[in-house]
């Protein structure tokens, strides 16, 4: 018997099949690197090559689900727009009825229960993405924005720093929790996160800012996308330390 033709049915040994190719789907997308500081969460994602005659301000990664909170994305970018409208259609019920925004976690939780329903129905596919979701909760005030992943299983968790998507998105992890290793809350401003998550993805970009997008969740959940300048400015300055430190010591 097959056992990847039928979504419900598990394998023998525990698998449901289908669960682990959209899995692999979200590993043949691009790179996504969440890092959370502490008073900000960086999203940075992987800008991959367009025809020549396509406008890029069509093809995004990051998008604005609520006033206070962003998702990024990897996988297959037809699943996350239907994806996006069910959980900004949450958001804006969610306002109507309470009369007050939706927090990150509620939304990370809303979003990892649809994905969740979708390995369980028959008739129905997962869907092929992963997220990031960065925003800010009620237990604070609203006040410090904190970074949620979900999968394709439907599984939400909290992190401080996740990367998803590509084929090293493993090596990356492994990038930032030495990184994190030696920084303490104090040390990871705004400056330093983001050239955290600029720094990871310089290991599997070529063209630097051109192939980026950043997008910065203040206190509040205010958001800002940077700019390639100000993006290349990041990635200049890493790349002369780099080089400093290959510099031999006399």
């Amino acid at each position: 018997m097959s056992y990847d033709r039928a979504i419900t049915v598990f394998s023998p040994d525990g698998h449901l099949l289908q669960v682990e190719y959209s899995m692999e789907a979200v590993r043949r997308g691009s790179t996504v690197v969440g890092v959370q500081g502490k008073d900000c969460v960086v999203l940075a994602v992987e800008k991959r090559a367009i025809a020549k005659l396509q406008d890029s301000r069509t093809i995004r990664k990051i998008a604005n689900i609520d006033d206070r909170t962003v998702l990024a994305f990897a996988g297959l970018t037809a699943d996350a727009r239907v994806l996006i409208n069910k959980v900004r259609l949450e958001a804006q019920s969610y306002r109507l009825t309470m009369e007050d925004a939706p927090s990150a976690d509620y939304l990370a939780r809303y979003l990892a229960r649809i994905q969740q329903k979708y390995t369980q129905q028959g008739g129905v596919r997962p869907f092929g993405i992963a997220t990031l979701v960065a925003g800010v909760n009620d237990d604070d005030k609203g006040v410090k924005p904190y970074l949620y992943q979900t999968d394709p299983a439907g599984t939400h968790s909290r992190w401080k720093a996740q990367v998803i998507g590509g084929r090293n998105s493993k090596s990356l992890r492994e990038f930032l929790e030495k990184q994190y290793q030696d920084l303490t809350d104090e040390d990871l401003t705004e400056q330093k996160c983001v050239r955290l998550a600029v720094q990871a993805l310089l290991e599997v970009v070529d063209s630097g800012a051109k192939t980026m997008q950043l997008c910065v969740v203040r206190q509040g959940g205010i958001k800002v996308m940077l700019d390639e300048k100000s993006i290349q400015e990041h990635v200049d300055e890493i790349e002369a330390s780099m080089e400093e430190e290959k510099k031999p010591t006399e």
